[in-house]
């Protein structure tokens, strides 16, 4: 028999908020097209799911009127967060007159080009060529000089700071945004103890990987530190289409919470588990810092717990539903961030594309191919027109090279965190595994290599894949659907 509708009312509200938070920036010059790449999938997708579901429903007054009920209130909480993201910076005096800001860093500063730093910060005041310091509010993007890096890594996030320089318009925001270029540095209070005690721990990290040949890679993948990730490393990644393996997510926390079930479901039963491993994994988070991506995928992970526990339904899409409604209500701005919307649509894609692509390939692919592959197609096609229009190029031959890669990203992870281990508490132990570590950085190297000889998609016409990429995934939806209304059909008579 084939399922019934589960487009839910969380699902339908999520769906409202979507609309509603990137509908009300559609008017800043610049965010038209936003709105297109932003919006079009997100609608797609749920229509996909209806088809990939489809039955008459003899309740189909109750549950319209459920479902318009749930999206007026997604609508609602979309427009709250947007309001609240659209307040922007106030500097309490003339753009052109600030010479120096004094804030709060909301995050831990990022190694960029040439070695400068980059860092958010939540202004306080702002000062201008008088000296004169009016009180100041918003988020800021601060960039450093070389010398002030390594300063700023060590106090770490939640250090106020004075910071002297020039204000500017960065072109590429959506909508128009400003960023500070510091001359100078100032360190006016460090960070409260806890945040001391975890910027020593992610120092400490550094301090013990950084020498490695594999060591730059490791921090990338376990706590988010790209800093010592070399530059050709990265771009053969990219050139791969994998480069969303160097940025943590769901898969790298899946790969964690897979360990720590391992080790705990056994002795502990499943509810107990779920529960000690939601703790793990929030401090894990608290010592990686927000990240839109891996945000959302703690959660998923926390909403997960929940419904193993009984208190919600086991539905991955409404739990998805969910969490987007939860993240803009506590983070309005992080609905434009692009890993935030790349997120969310490859985990919708993958729930629903590649579901019925791997009802598709079932039985036509070996086994251990067709779900890994599945999942591929249902991100890439869900992904492909913000892609385009964000970065210009489609690289299809991600879906191949991840078949490869993210089992050795797996057993790599696996490997790194168990030196880390040894390193700690049994460092003449720890040797033992830098070979083979070693040996797994060289092939993941050398996959994404020959990975980035396949040429890419020229995407100019952005508007043009992401229709493409639309009808590819709705004939994929209908043709399962199809096939499952046929087997459906025949196993009476089987």
């Amino acid at each position: 028999m084939v399922k019934r509708i589960t487009l839910n009312p969380v699902l339908s509200a999520a769906i409202g908020a979507a609309i509603s938070y990137y509908l009300s920036g559609a008017f800043f010059p610049g965010t038209k097209w936003l709105l297109v790449f932003m919006i079009v999938p997100v609608a797609a997708l749920c229509l996909f799911r209806v088809l990939s579901s489809l039955r008459q429903s003899s309740r189909t007054l109750q549950l319209t009127a459920m479902y318009s009920i749930a999206f007026a209130a997604g609508i609602f909480l979309g427009l709250s967060a947007a309001a609240i993201r659209d307040k922007g910076l106030s500097f309490g005096i003339p753009e052109n007159k600030i010479e120096a800001v004094k804030g709060e860093l909301l995050e831990d500063p990022r190694i960029i080009t040439g070695g400068r730093a980059m860092a958010a910060l939540s202004l306080m005041e702002s000062a201008g060529s008088n000296g004169l310091r009016v009180s100041a509010r918003g988020e800021l993007p601060v960039f450093f000089h070389e010398e002030s890096a390594s300063k700023l890594r060590e106090f770490g996030r939640g250090t106020v700071i004075f910071a002297e320089g020039r204000l500017r318009e960065n072109g590429s925001g959506l909508p128009r945004s400003l960023l500070f270029s510091a001359e100078s540095l100032h360190i006016v209070k460090p960070a409260s103890s806890l945040e001391r005690f975890r910027t020593g721990i992610r120092m400490d990290l550094i301090r013990r990987l950084d020498k490695l040949e594999w060591g730059g890679l490791a921090l990338a993948l376990l706590v988010g530190i790209r800093d010592s990730l070399d530059s050709n490393l990265t771009a053969l990644y990219r050139d791969a289409g994998c480069s969303y393996v160097l940025a943590l997510s769901g898969m790298h926390l899946a790969i964690l919470i897979s360990i720590i079930s391992l080790f705990l479901k056994k002795p502990l039963g499943l509810k107990a588990s779920a529960i000690t491993g939601a703790i793990i994994i929030v401090l894990y988070c608290f010592i990686v810092g927000p990240l839109p991506s891996l945000d959302r995928s703690l959660l998923m992970y926390l909403l997960g717990v929940l419904a193993v526990l009984g208190a919600l339904p086991k539905e991955p899409m409404s739990l998805l539903g969910m969490a987007f409604l939860i993240q803009i209500v506590i983070s309005p701005k992080s609905g434009y961030s692009i890993s935030f919307t790349l997120s969310y649509l490859a985990l919708a894609g993958i729930l629903i594309i590649g579901k019925a692509a791997g009802g598709l390939l079932a039985g036509k692919v070996p086994a251990f191919l067709s779900q890994p592959l599945s999942l591929s197609i249902g991100a890439f096609l869900a992904t492909a027109g913000i892609t385009a229009y964000f970065f210009g190029i489609l690289r299809p031959i991600g879906i191949i090279t991840s078949l490869v890669l993210l089992p050795l990203i797996t057993i790599f992870m696996i490997g790194a965190l168990a030196w880390l281990v040894l390193n700690i508490f049994l460092p003449m132990l720890a040797g033992f595994l830098d070979p083979p570590l070693t040996l797994l950085f060289r092939m993941m190297e050398k996959t994404v290599s020959l990975g980035g000889m396949a040429p890419g998609i020229d995407t100019s016409k952005p508007l043009l894949i992401l229709a493409v990429s639309l009808v590819i995934s709705l004939l994929i939806v209908w043709l399962e659907f199809r096939r499952r209304r046929t087997a459906n059909r025949l196993l009476p008579f089987s």
